[in-house]
């Protein structure tokens, strides 16, 4: 997989983290959340499903998503660096932090098992 792919795919997929904490905060449920950034795309949910495990984006559908999201020519093929978390992934992470430090041995065990049972790890 080329660079280029790689870069397309990290960047739209922070487009759509971008879209779906807005929606959330205005109060939109999740569900519904991928089907309607498909929509405006202007793609079928199955195209975004294929684009966010291994479909390449060309250069026309990045154009588009660009064009669609407000973002200028070009923007999907730059390369970004990591950023940290955002202002929800901090507000969990918040949480959890409060919440192990307020709890026991046990208790933290318990909410690691919980955590990794959600998240799908072996360990």
């Amino acid at each position: 997989m080329s660079n280029l792919t790689v870069t397309r795919r990290q960047n739209v997929l922070a487009l759509f983290q971008t879209y779906a904490e807005k929606q959330l905060a205005a109060g939109a449920p999740p569900k519904g959340l991928e089907q309607a950034f498909a929509a405006t795309l202007q793609i079928s949910p199955s195209m975004w499903s294929q684009i966010k495990s291994s479909r390449p984006i060309g250069d026309k559908l990045a154009r588009q998503i660009e064009a669609l999201c407000d973002r200028s020519t070009g923007w999907l093929d730059e390369l970004r660096s990591a950023s940290g978390p955002s202002a929800a992934e901090q507000a969990f992470l918040d949480l959890a932090l409060a919440a192990w430090r307020a709890t026991n041995a046990a208790g933290r065990r318990a909410l690691r098992q919980q955590l990794k049972a959600m998240a799908g790890s072996p360990h």
